[in-house]
């Protein structure tokens, strides 16, 4: 049985699957995905350059927003060679040992962007309720030892998620659901008892995204309490204002990421496509939309992308206009 179980958990190949029913329009239906992709890594790709490169971004929200620039394109990446296989290449198969790196991963940063969007939160908290001291409590080393503890506290929730699923027996249909590996997705294809793993799975979802979520909302009900408190309307408005691009990431976070796990879990009854869509929003609408909402909602980073463009003009101008003096030269 031991022989059978090592044969059945390493040396398996799982069948990914693009979109259900349209298979002979995998090849338009990558243009879409291309875009998305090609917007999610260039927008985040571009808010991290304008926060490294401009002095005045070296603050404590903007680290966390490039940590969280950071995550995005990554978890849009553990994917990319995967479904655009699929959609041009018609290439499903997968070993045992590379989905199972692959859904590590994309969980790992599924929980990092969890964490790092609670960390935003507790610093709107801060920088609301206590603005005068709010520099001294989040420091640049309580910044780096969250991002080291964000970073370890996925590792060891993860790991053992991921470690059990080689004890199991894949003796069915190996086919999985979505364009890349997810782990009730290849949980459901064991012939073996997988309630350690259901557990375990539920667990590691509660105690970080769950709890995340939690403590989100109850840092915003405190800042909409202490808010409320303050006299003047029109500080009312631009306190509220700093919030509104995180609460909408915090949304396009949240609600694709629960909607795939009700699904999941409970819509077994749910068309085969409406589990594509899902998924691949979950992973796709928060790394496009992050961006867009950062630079439209913050003032600085808008004030800041608009200098780099400027910047980026004026250095063409000036070279194209030095070209021409060199042609004139040349050919005089």
């Amino acid at each position: 049985m031991s022989v059978f179980q090592n044969i059945t958990s390493t040396s398996i190949i799982f069948l990914l699957t693009g979109v259900p029913g349209l298979e002979a329009f995998h090849t338009w239906i990558s243009i879409p995905f291309c875009f998305l992709y090609v917007t999610a890594l260039s927008g985040n790709s571009l808010i991290l350059f304008i926060i490294i490169t401009q002095p005045s971004l070296h603050e404590p929200m903007y680290y966390f927003l490039s940590v969280l620039s950071t995550t995005d394109p990554s978890l849009s990446i553990s994917t990319l060679v995967t479904m655009l296989g699929i959609f041009w290449f018609n290439v499903r198969e997968i070993s045992c040992n590379a989905c199972l790196s692959q859904m590590f991963f994309i969980q790992l940063f599924t929980v990092m962007e969890s964490s790092v969007l609670l960390a935003m939160a507790f610093y709107r908290f801060v920088a609301i309720t206590n603005t005068l001291r709010y520099s001294s409590v989040l420091t640049d080393l309580k910044i780096a030892q969250i991002g080291v503890a964000i970073i370890t506290r996925g590792t060891l929730t993860l790991t053992p998620m991921v470690v059990l699923l080689t004890r199991l027996s894949y003796c069915h249909s190996h086919v999985l659901h979505h364009s890349y590996c997810f782990h009730p997705d290849v949980m459901r294809l064991s012939c073996t008892d997988t309630r350690i793993n259901s557990a375990v799975g539920l667990t590691a979802l509660i105690t970080t995204a769950g709890v995340d979520s939690i403590f989100i909302v109850v840092s915003y009900i405190l800042i909409i309490k202490t808010v409320l408190s303050i006299a003047f309307p029109e500080e009312r408005k631009k306190a509220f204002s700093t919030c509104i691009s995180h609460i909408g990431a915090v949304a396009v976070f949240y609600i694709p990421l629960i909607s795939l796990s009700f699904v999941h879990r409970f819509g077994k009854w749910a068309p085969p496509y409406v589990h594509t869509l899902i998924a691949n929003a979950y992973l796709l609408i928060p790394p496009v939309m992050n961006p867009i909402m950062y630079s439209v909602k913050t003032k600085q980073i808008r004030q800041a992308m608009l200098k780099v463009l400027h910047f980026s003009m004026a250095n063409n101008q000036m070279n194209v206009s030095v070209f021409s003096s060199l042609c004139h030269f040349i050919v005089e």
